[in-house]
């Protein structure tokens, strides 16, 4: 069984990226686990707080939660064409302390999708991703793209996928991670 961590970047109570994962897991291989996580209740990273209070409750929880997974799938709104600020905040978190990067991240499979209202798609957030990843020393999958627009279309107000053709991209893309997640190491 492969136990994939789908992160949402997004703090809306009726988040598009939430429901895009919920709608992930829900499409998923047989052979596949996919826990679906928000991001809310993490603050705002201050050293100072670091210092004072140590690491978040709410931090601890997610890196128990990624260290269960064999790979990530990270769900990212698109803010101005990049990545959302509390998104990246909670990466911010999750490295301290330095010496946590590498059991959490180091190789870790990891893949980028999201959804917007607008007409662009999230590839822009996806690619503002990139150096991120580089930098923690994740193992990004680029086999597909899952950057869809037109939200308001594509979720009905429960929050489910309308249309079958986009039901379709999104069991190809889970599946196509899960297949690259699966591979074995050389």
């Amino acid at each position: 069984m492969i136990r994939l961590l789908g992160i949402a970047g997004s703090l809306r109570e009726g988040s598009y990226n939430l429901a895009l994962l919920h709608a992930a897991a829900a499409l998923a291989p047989a052979d596949c686990e996919l826990d679906v996580v928000a991001i809310r209740g993490i603050p705002l990273y201050s050293g100072d707080v670091e210092a004072q209070a140590g690491i978040p409750a709410a931090v601890h929880t997610l890196k128990d939660r990624i260290l269960a997974a064999d790979g990530l799938l990270l769900a990212t709104p698109e803010y101005n064409g990049s990545i959302p600020g509390p998104f990246k905040n909670t990466i911010d978190w999750l490295t301290r302390p330095p010496t946590d990067i590498g059991r959490l991240f180091n190789d870790r499979p990891v893949a980028l999708c999201g959804v917007t209202p607008g007409m662009g798609g999230t590839r822009y957030a996806q690619l503002a991703w990139l150096p991120i990843l580089r930098q923690l020393g994740m193992r990004p999958w680029f086999g597909k793209t899952l950057a869809l627009s037109e939200a308001g279309k594509l979720f009905d107000a429960a929050g489910q996928l309308q249309e079958e053709k986009v039901r379709e991209q999104v069991r190809a893309f889970v599946a196509g991670f899960v297949r690259f997640v699966a591979q074995p190491r050389s």
